[in-house]
C-alpha cells in the first residue's frame, strides 16, 4: 500500500508534468482522487467505461491512462460520462493521465519504445510541437517492406490493422521517424522532407496525408493510434510498481483504430 499523494509526486517528477506543453484538454497529472491509498496500479490507453470496469475487476485503486477524462473537452456529466465517473468513485479508483509528457519520455515514452519494438534505434528527436519534439528518428539500411512487416506483427497484438502508402518492393529505408498516435500531418510530412526522412511510422493520419505523401514522400506506415500508444502506459506502470512494490495490470481495450 502506498499513499496516493506520494505516488503522484513521483509520477509528476518522472514525467516533468508541469514543464511539458500540451493541449488544455490533456490536463496531465492526477485527474480523479481517491481515499488516499493505492494498492494496485492498472494501466490503459484510454479513460473509458471499459477500462474503468477492467481496472475495478483487477482490484486496482489507481488507473494510469494516456488519453484522460477530459479528452473530448468540457461536457455534461450524464449518460456514459456519468457512469464512468460513478463507477470509479464507488470503487475508490483514482485516475492519473499523461499525454505528451509520456510520449516524449526518453525511457518510458511511446515513441522510443515503439521504435525499439521495431528493431530501430533512435538517435534524435522528430515531430515538433511548440518547444518540444514528440517523436524520434534514426538511421537504418533496411528494406522498407521489412519495417512494414515488423510493424504489422506488432500492431496485430492489439487488433490494429496496418496500412501504408504504396512503395516498390525494392525500396530501402535509410532514415526513419516515429510519431505515435495522430502523427501524420502536413507539418510532420514537411519536417520529414526537410530532414531527409524517407519512412514515417505513425499511429494514424487524415486521408490528405496519404495524398501528400504520394506526391512528395515519405512513405507513411499507419500502424494504428491505439496500438502505437499501448507501450508507454505499461512501462510507466511497471516503473511505478517496482518503485513502490505494487502489483500492476494492463487493461487492453483495442479500438481497432
Amino acid at each position: 500500500m502506498t499513499a496516493l499523494p506520494e505516488l503522484v509526486r513521483y509520477l509528476d517528477s518522472e514525467l516533468r508534468a508541469a514543464e511539458v506543453p500540451d493541449y488544455d484538454g490533456a490536463l496531465n497529472g492526477l485527474q480523479l482522487g481517491n481515499s488516499g491509498q493505492v494498492t494496485r496500479i492498472a494501466a490503459a490507453v484510454d479513460f473509458s467505461l471499459n477500462t474503468v470496469a477492467g481496472a475495478i475487476r483487477e482490484g486496482a485503486t489507481l488507473l494510469i491512462v494516456h488519453h484522460g477524462m477530459f479528452w473530448a473537452g468540457a461536457r455534461p456529466i450524464v449518460d456514459v460520462a456519468y457512469e464512468r465517473l460513478r463507477q470509479a468513485i464507488a470503487a475508490d479508483l483514482a485516475v492519473y493521465s499523461s499525454h505528451i509528457p509520456l510520449d516524449i519520455h526518453p525511457e518510458l515514452g511511446n515513441n522510443t519504445l515503439l521504435a525499439r519494438e521495431l528493431g530501430l534505434e533512435p538517435d534524435s528527436g522528430f515531430g515538433r510541437y511548440k518547444d518540444v519534439t514528440v517523436g524520434v528518428s534514426g538511421s537504418a539500411s533496411l528494406p522498407t517492406r521489412e519495417i512494414l512487416e515488423r510493424t504489422r506483427a506488432f500492431s496485430r497484438r492489439h487488433a490494429s490493422g496496418v496500412v501504408s502508402t504504396p512503395f516498390d518492393d525494392s525500396r530501402r529505408t535509410e532514415r526513419w521517424a516515429v510519431v505515435t498516435g495522430a502523427g501524420a500531418s502536413t507539418a510532420t510530412l514537411a519536417e520529414a522532407r526537410e530532414r531527409g526522412v524517407d519512412t514515417l511510422i505513425v499511429g494514424e493520419g487524415a486521408h490528405h496525408t496519404g495524398v501528400e505523401a504520394l506526391e512528395r514522400g515519405p512513405v507513411v506506415i499507419y500502424a494504428g493510434h491505439y496500438a502505437t500508444e499501448t507501450l508507454g502506459v505499461q512501462a510507466l506502470a511497471r516503473k511505478a510498481g517496482d518503485r513502490f512494490q505494487l502489483p500492476i495490470t494492463f487493461v487492453d481495450v483495442p479500438t481497432g483504430l
